[in-house]
């Protein structure tokens, strides 16, 4: 990543889902609430690279940097259990 971003767009999910449809950067994201879900994050879409293992993310700000280069964008995979969460992601290079 060239610049820091200071600052992006809120995406809420609460099932598998994209968390973007175009590169850019997470910056990273809130649990808002869970019951012991887990999380994996792609670069590149629902079949892309796994750029994370997988997750059990506590309530709470985690703070994710993360280039995504694919032009295909962000994804996040949500399992086991409930979970909330709300990504902060930064469209652009």
């Amino acid at each position: 990543m060239a610049l820091m971003k200071n600052s992006g767009t809120p995406i809420n999910l609460s099932a598998t889902g994209a968390i973007s449809l175009c590169p850019g950067a997470i910056l990273g994201f809130y649990v808002n609430s869970t019951a012991g879900g887990t999380l994996v994050i792609r670069d590149g879409g629902a079949s892309g690279t796994a750029i994370t293992g997988t997750i059990t993310p506590a309530v709470g700000w985690h703070r994710f940097p993360a280039a995504i280069t694919s032009t295909s964008g962000a994804h996040a995979t949500i399992a086991v259990a409930a979970l909330n969460l709300t990504f902060i992601f930064a469209a652009g290079g």
